[in-house]
């Protein structure tokens, strides 16, 4: 009888307790912060993700569903419009061009920004005047062109200066824009309005460096340079996958002020793939165009994909 008696008002003084409307509150509040702290990260993932989703996922979505079917009457072609596109013949001077474009300028616009940045380093002022670097960016492409002109033309600057100094015959004025030289221009043009910020990013790499490393180093005995490829390079591993990610995607971003300077057809060795994809806008070959995209776009996805392993790799190793 005791034993019951005491069993029935240990369930009593539960359900009194459970029954209290403030510490269900309290239990329901925790049970609450605990879900909104395991999931806030949904919150702020959600907007960003929506935009990708709406203005690139879907839209390209599309571009793959065109790249099936015919421009105007929308019928279905299978493979067809990649036949047409890997036969045409501007289509893979443009491939040459471009990759020829890309191999050439990356590992100049990257090594020369690490020779500069570098040698910025060891000054004591540089945070001053990193945000000059950045001016080529933000100077108009209007502006950019103008400056090429008035240096490139076959009355440019450049000729002029040739002549005073006695490096070119009398009446000999090249062309720069009009011959294979144009090539060279672009990779100049590229160089320049990218090398700021590629300064900026190696900056930010080499200043993140413990001061402790490189001067325990010297202590040891090791040089300058001996620091920098033993203590400061590897330490870089991040900045230059960054650079050379955001590098390669920049060399794709050039047609701007090379049409504004030679128009939707320039000189062949200048002739890259988004001046083809301009022209068969205007002549409204969508097919053509939308086989193409797709095809760039498994490229650019393969490449991307290549130098995160290669990082991954180097991380692990």
């Amino acid at each position: 009888m005791q034993r019951t008696e005491r069993q029935r008002s240990l369930k009593k003084r539960q359900s009194i307790w459970q029954n209290r409307p403030g510490e269900k509150r309290l239990l329901s509040g925790v049970k609450k912060t605990a879900f909104q702290s395991r999931y806030a990260w949904i919150g702020f993932l959600l907007p960003s993700l929506a935009g990708v989703l709406i203005f690139v996922l879907l839209p390209f979505a599309d571009v793959v569903r065109r790249s099936f079917l015919t421009a105007v009457t929308e019928e279905w072609t299978g493979l067809h419009n990649y036949e047409l596109v890997f036969a045409n013949q501007a289509f893979r001077l443009a491939v040459k061009n471009t990759v020829r474009f890309t191999l050439v300028c990356l590992p100049l616009l990257i090594g020369i920004g690490l020779f500069l940045s570098v040698q910025l380093s060891r000054l004591k002022k540089v945070q001053l005047i990193k945000s000059l670097f950045l001016l080529p960016m933000a100077m108009p492409a209007a502006t950019v062109v103008l400056i090429w002109k008035m240096i490139f033309a076959k009355q440019g600057f450049l000729n002029a200066g040739l002549l005073l100094a006695g490096l070119l015959p009398e009446g000999a004025m090249p062309d720069y824009m009009g011959t294979g030289a144009s090539f060279w221009v672009l990779v100049f043009s590229y160089i320049w309005k990218n090398l700021g910020y590629t300064m900026v990013l190696w900056l930010a790499g080499i200043f993140s460096v413990s001061e402790g490393l490189t001067e325990a180093a010297r202590v040891d005995g090791a040089t300058k340079r001996q620091c920098f490829w033993y203590v400061i390079f590897p330490n870089l591993k991040g900045s230059l996958y960054t650079i050379t990610v955001l590098s390669f995607l920049n060399s794709f971003k050039v047609f701007r002020e090379a049409y504004l300077v030679a128009g939707s057809y320039p000189h062949e060795s200048m002739y890259l793939l988004q001046h083809l994809f301009n022209n068969w806008f205007v002549n409204l070959e969508l097919d053509k165009m939308a086989a193409s995209a797709v095809c760039v776009g498994a490229v650019l996805f393969a490449v991307i994909l290549l130098l995160q392993r290669l990082w991954d790799h180097e991380e692990k190793g």
